[in-house]
């Protein structure tokens, strides 16, 4: 018997049993369809935080107090010295910016509106560094941070938590802590970020901050931004600024008591935990397949007892065990193709309706089905038909004509 004889033969043997056929397929077109949908999921989330990450500049470092490979060495605080002796050109000349920075978090009151956020002490250097943008008013200026000003920029979420919008609030008067605050401008949204959402925040001059609303020793701060003048420079830039706190902190190599992360760090970093993602939802779709195989298994099983008869005539007119073998062999490979397909289309559409609410919750997420998932779930399927459908098909080769034409 040819190929196309016995894929005749296999698709005229599953017709006739329609409905059985349907329902033994539907555990795989389930199983591939939660396999290419948990991908696309994965893959989308990846994507999604990796260019959040990479949309705040690729020449970005960040200075953080303590070692943390090593936390028995004694720390000394980052201070706004460290920070003014970085900004020298001479000592760093690859670094273009440097923005200090204090956080914290406080409740903000306007009206009879409250929302607790996230609040930071900034410098004018810290729009540029962090690729801040206005839907209107200023940002703080070097008067402001000199003045000690009660000004504030407030992120598009506390806008709509407070006043329901997020548009001609420049001059309106919130409360931060109890303390009185002008608005001088609204930032615009950036969404999620690797310190939390970067629209739930204000942001006030640094030195308000520290005598007003975040206390700190003199001079200390949280945390230093840096901008390499290029993204080629960012390893330069990584030395000089750990030479100049090396040198004021007065520690030898490998005993920093201060860290330095980059751009590529939190991209790296952010990669593999959602790679990780991406496994582990696959892993548990990939339940479902085994599951949908055991049932082929156990149709093909009950199609073999049904079939006692039919196998024996067939051999007994000459067909050879390898025939039945193959017969037996191609229609759970069949069962198992045509729920790949299905699969497919069905794991498709649900990335599809994800996409959509995604979007329509305003957030910035696109499920991505690529070739290789598609394939991969497609030769897994198969692979699954071919493996719970050996044991059925050799039962059936191996039955002895006489004994299977006595078969009732």
């Amino acid at each position: 018997m040819n190929f196309l004889q016995t894929l005749n033969e296999a698709w005229k043997s599953l017709y006739s049993n329609r409905m059985r056929s349907i329902l033994t397929t539907l555990g795989i077109v389930i199983g591939v369809a939660a396999v290419i949908a948990m991908l696309a999921i994965g893959t989308g989330a990846q994507d999604t935080i990796l260019n959040q990450i990479s949309g705040i500049g690729t020449n970005l470092l960040f200075v953080f107090e303590g070692n943390e490979q090593d936390n028995s060495i004694t720390v000394s605080p980052l201070t706004l010295q460290d920070a003014n002796a970085i900004s020298e050109v001479l000592a760093a000349p690859h670094v273009e910016l440097v923005a200090p920075v204090i956080q914290g978090s406080g409740t903000v009151k306007y009206g009879g509106e409250t929302k607790s956020t996230q609040i930071f002490g900034i410098t004018p250097e810290f729009q540029e560094v962090r690729n801040y943008e206005l839907i209107e008013g200023e940002f703080i200026s070097e008067e402001n941070v000199n003045g000690r000003a009660s000004v504030a920029l407030i992120g598009v979420d506390v806008a709509e938590k407070l006043f329901g919008q997020s548009e001609y609030l420049t001059g309106e008067s919130i409360t931060i802590d109890g303390q009185p605050f002008r608005i001088i401008g609204v930032l615009a949204p950036k969404g999620g970020g690797q310190f939390g959402s970067q629209d739930d925040v204000i942001l006030v001059p640094l030195t308000t901050a520290r005598s007003r609303l975040l206390s700190r020793e003199q001079g200390k701060v949280d945390i230093i931004y840096l901008k390499a003048i290029s993204a080629d420079s960012v390893p330069e830039a990584t030395s000089e600024v750990q030479e100049i706190l090396r040198k004021r902190h007065h520690t030898d190599l490998g005993e920093d008591d201060f860290t330095i992360y980059t751009q590529q760090d939190f991209l790296t970093l952010a990669s593999s935990i959602t790679n990780i993602f991406k496994i582990f939802l696959s892993g548990i779709a990939s339940i479902s397949l085994l599951v949908g195989g055991i049932g082929i298994m156990n149709i093909m099983l009950v199609s073999v007892t049904e079939r006692t008869k039919e196998i024996g005539l067939r051999k007994a007119v000459g067909a050879k065990k390898r025939d039945i073998l193959i017969q037996f062999l191609t229609e759970s490979s069949l069962l198992s193709l045509f729920g790949g397909i299905l699969g497919i289309v069905l794991g498709w559409i649900i990335s599809f309706l994800i996409g959509s609410l995604a979007t329509s919750q305003g957030v910035a997420f696109n499920p991505q089905i690529d070739l290789g998932a598609i394939l991969l779930a497609t030769a897994f399927s198969t692979a699954v038909g071919l493996f719970f459908g050996i044991y059925p098909a050799n039962k059936a080769a191996n039955l002895e004509p006489v004994e299977a034409l006595r078969h009732e």
